[in-house]
């Protein structure tokens, strides 16, 4: 066995029984690292529970990618493109995408008896999935949309919908600014709420043949494709092979077209939760730093208390390198023991809000009703070795006062 470690081991089991001076100042630097990591778990979990849950509602109204006409225009209409296009089936057929599906989109104007709103309005086909709205829907269900038949029926929000003063089955006026302009009356057959209050209050989705009527548009018309992929940390890789295989590329009728993704329709929100790593990685830094000084004032103390046993050691031939490797071992039980209880208690906190979502935000603020969390076992497993490895190194320092003390001094300290 290793004599440094068996040592060590020694140390910490007297340590645990002994009432001197050291035993608070080690009780208080475990405290410190559990807390610490504690702290570091919960961070990371809010944090990238927060951007998947704000990333999957935006990607739920406008997929990762959009491939629509090549023109200046900004505004929610552009230039039409034809749906017979050489690489859907490619993109179809690619390695991790999901779906892609057909869309129109129109601009306009709801109005009930009572007052008026300016919408969006989302033509869809029958290749649309619903998985993600179907979460989120309050009341009546979702389009059904056949090919043969042109319905009236939408789905909008639950902000839409009490802006308008409307309920399930109510029906209201959508009015189209164009030449001539245009009104259509539709039926409320689906309320959802994602309380993503930004595009809440703007989407209404409805049957693609009325928005393709509305534009008098060819049958095989349409605004653009939507792309949906199975990992969103895949973006920009698969937006430069989408890139080369779509963009800038000629199509049927002669448009050209262009791909964007999802954090180029909507730089602002995914600029918003970018800033958040910046807080965590502030986190993290200040918890290691507190948990290593804490750590550093433990064992400076440690080594005090056992003076007499390094001097006996050093007048036994051990080497200075020996007795600081008994020390390192030594705080290394101390910090796993820290790591222990921060892991049961982070892990634990994450725990009972996923299950029981107690902590509660402002949905108008935060885009969600609850403080999401995301418990991913790679960040744990790397919060605890980098913590477990930055303080080891930290404990270098205070170890190395080891070689300072004399053995004929050490021995007759009291």
């Amino acid at each position: 066995m290793n004599l440094e470690f068996y040592i060590a081991r020694r140390l910490i089991k007297k340590n645990e029984y002994r009432n001197g001076f050291s035993r608070p100042i080690v009780s208080i630097a475990i405290a410190g690292i559990s807390v610490g990591l504690a702290v570091m778990i919960v961070a990371i979990a809010i944090v990238t529970g927060f951007k998947k849950e704000i990333a999957e509602k935006v990607i739920g109204f406008g997929a990762h990618f959009q491939v629509v006409n090549f023109d200046s225009n900004k505004s929610y209409e552009t230039l039409p493109i034809y749906q017979e296009q050489d690489w859907v089936e490619i993109v179809a057929k690619m390695d991790g995408v999901k779906s892609i599906h057909k869309y129109i989109q129109k601009a306009g104007i709801a109005k009930s008896d009572e007052t008026l709103h300016g919408v969006v309005f989302k033509g869809i086909d029958s290749d649309f999935k619903w998985d993600f709205f179907e979460q989120y829907l309050l009341e009546g269900e979702t389009l059904t949309i056949i090919d043969s038949v042109r319905t009236n029926n939408v789905v909008l929000s639950k902000y839409i919908a009490d802006a308008l003063g409307l309920k399930l089955g109510d029906s209201f006026g959508a009015y189209f600014i164009q030449d001539p302009p245009r009104m259509r009356r539709l039926t409320v057959s689906g309320i959802y709420d994602t309380q993503l209050e930004e595009l809440d209050k703007i989407f209404i989705f409805i049957d693609i043949k009325q928005l393709r009527r509305l534009n008098d548009w060819q049958n095989d018309q349409i605004t653009g494709f939507e792309i949906v992929i199975d990992d969103f940390s895949k973006l920009t890789e698969y937006e430069i092979i989408l890139n080369r295989l779509i963009g800038n590329h000629f199509s049927k009728g002669g448009s050209m077209l262009k791909v964007r993704s999802v954090k180029d329709e909507y730089p602002g929100i995914f600029d918003w939760l970018s800033l958040l790593d910046m807080n965590v990685w502030v986190i993290l830094i200040l918890m290691v730093t507190v948990a290593g000084i804490n750590m550093i004032s433990g064992l400076l103390i440690i080594i005090l208390e056992r003076v007499n046993m390094i001097g006996i050691l050093k007048s036994l031939g051990a080497r200075n390198i020996s007795i600081e490797k008994i020390f390192l071992y030594f705080a290394g039980f101390l910090i796993s023991k820290g790591l222990l209880w921060g892991n049961i208690i982070g892990i634990g906190i994450c725990i009972i809000q996923y299950y029981t979502g107690i902590i509660t935000l402002d949905p108008s603020s935060y885009y969600v009703s609850t403080v999401p969390v995301n418990i991913n076992i790679l960040h744990i497993l790397l919060l605890n070795a980098g913590t477990l490895i930055i303080t080891l190194l930290m404990m270098i320092l205070p170890s190395l006062i080891v070689s300072k003390i004399s053995p004929a001094e050490s021995i007759r300290f009291d």
